[in-house]
């Protein structure tokens, strides 16, 4: 039996549901200057994901990668529901961006 799929589906399922919580809190705390931290971290996942010998820590490791990048995306998205009023705002939050 091949469990690779399985390992690969459980950790994109783990990584997802980690990064949500992540940027939601990223952005009231930090605003979107946060950005460039997602973007270095993904590119460090994917890099790393090249070299990892074992199939299922490379998978992991890029779908970590491409995960953050996305949650850059999702960082502005997120700034723009906290203006909407669907999400609370910081009031400690001196700059906005």
């Amino acid at each position: 039996m091949n469990y690779l799929g399985i390992i690969t589906g459980i950790g994109t399922f783990l990584i997802i549901g980690l990064l949500h919580p992540v940027v939601i809190k990223s952005e009231y705390y930090f605003g979107t200057k946060v950005w460039p931290l997602f973007l270095v971290s993904g590119i460090v996942f994917i890099g790393l994901s090249l070299f990892l010998a074992h199939i299922a820590a490379s998978c992991v490791s890029a779908v970590m990668g491409f995960s953050l990048l996305w949650s850059i995306g999702e960082l502005f998205e997120q700034e723009k529901r906290v203006e909407k009023g669907w999400f609370p705002s910081n009031p400690r939050k001196k700059d906005k961006k």
